[in-house]
């Protein structure tokens, strides 16, 4: 018998034979025995984690580290609820979570977790990089800080080269114009047909027109233009008048009853006034 069946015999006679953990955990019925399974899984996932914080395992010795944690932890979960269904404590509600939350979770992949260095692997790094913001948008009292009569064009002319482009322009069309009329006009003549008047000006205000005609005129001071009034003004007496028979009126209706009213209005009457 060689020496590795010696050793096999002897520890096969003392009962020191090293029991396996179950594959799953609903072959486990024993409380005690599922409590220390659950201890042996977080040992092992405690020295796995301690291994994939060297970044000099290689991309793929750190990768297969890395689902091999999360596979013990799913396998935790599972021994954790069968723990609660054999009368247990609860350990997903009152057991310690610094290994499930050890290492972040990308976003839109719940479940799966990267611990160590497998965050700064390839690929990976970028699922954690988190977008910029937005730049914030200007108020509408930002956005009128910039305008001014530049903006509607006011200032167009101040350049030097429109004003010339436009005089230009101007000039030719209005030439335009002007040789246009005297065709139709020769035109007309040539058909024999009678010269159309002029048009008057109705707005043109002569100097020698008379108040009754045109109104009231207003002197302004010398070297101001003067202006006539087509309706009657009434003078400032007229207005002040005018003004203190409103406020009578107003007060009669705050404070006069309508018979006391009703015997001014015949006292006037009787009085002719």
């Amino acid at each position: 018998m060689t020496a590795l069946a010696r050793f096999r015999q002897a520890q096969l006679e003392e009962g020191k034979v090293k029991e396996r953990r179950p594959f799953l955990a609903s072959e486990c019925n024993e409380l005690p025995k599922a409590e220390k399974w659950r201890r042996q899984i977080i040992g092992e996932i405690s020295k796995k984690v301690a291994q994939i914080q060297n970044a000099g395992l290689g991309e793929f010795r750190i990768r297969d580290l890395n689902d091999e944690i999360n596979k013990l932890l799913r396998e935790k979960g599972h021994w954790e609820f069968r723990i609660k269904e054999l009368g247990g404590p609860d350990y997903a509600r009152i057991g310690p979570k610094m290994l499930d939350h050890e290492g972040k979770e990308v976003p839109g992949n719940r479940g799966y977790k990267y611990f160590g260095a497998a965050k700064d692997l390839p690929g990976v790094r970028e699922l954690f990089e988190k977008e910029p913001l937005p730049p914030p948008r200007k108020t509408r009292a930002e956005l009128m800080k910039s305008i001014d009569a530049e903006y509607y064009g006011y200032r167009d002319e101040e350049d030097g080269i429109l004003e010339p482009l436009e005089q230009e322009h101007e000039k030719k069309v209005i030439a335009e114009a002007v040789e246009k009329w005297k065709k139709e006009r020769e035109a007309r003549l040539a058909r024999g047909e009678e010269e159309e008047e002029e048009e008057v000006n109705i707005y043109a205000v002569n100097d020698d027109e008379s108040d009754e005609e045109g109104g009231k005129e207003r002197e302004g001071e010398e070297g101001q233009q003067k202006f006539i009034a087509h309706v009657p003004v009434p003078s400032q007496q007229e207005i002040e008048e005018a003004l203190v028979r409103r406020k009578k009126m107003e007060l009669l209706q705050k404070y006069a009853s309508e018979t006391l009213m009703a015997q001014s209005e015949e006292a006037k009457t009787l009085l002719g006034l």
